[in-house]
């Protein structure tokens, strides 16, 4: 009898989550979890954008998730603007 590939999937899918979980609940409790970058967040966005539109005009319209998720990056950096990071000369 073998087991469906979705159901491997999902499993596998699942131990990750618990395992990044008790990661993030550990490096909060010990308080070296370091501030979220949003600036990053928007240069993704603008690569994802791009990528997505390329692709999604050259190979195949599946990929216009791509562009989906790039707005997504763009417009959660850009209402963070406030807490961007400063350079450090």
């Amino acid at each position: 009898m073998l087991i469906p590939v979705a159901v491997v999937t999902l499993v596998i899918t699942a131990v990750f989550g618990i395992i990044i979980a008790f990661v993030v609940l550990k490096k909060r409790k010990e308080g070296k979890l370091r501030e979220t970058n949003y600036q990053a967040f928007f240069v993704m966005g603008i690569c994802f954008l791009g990528l997505g539109i390329v692709f999604t005009t050259t190979i195949n319209p599946g990929f216009f998730g791509f562009a989906i998720l790039g707005l997504a990056y763009m417009s959660i950096g850009l209402a963070n603007r406030d807490k961007w990071q400063k350079k450090k000369n």
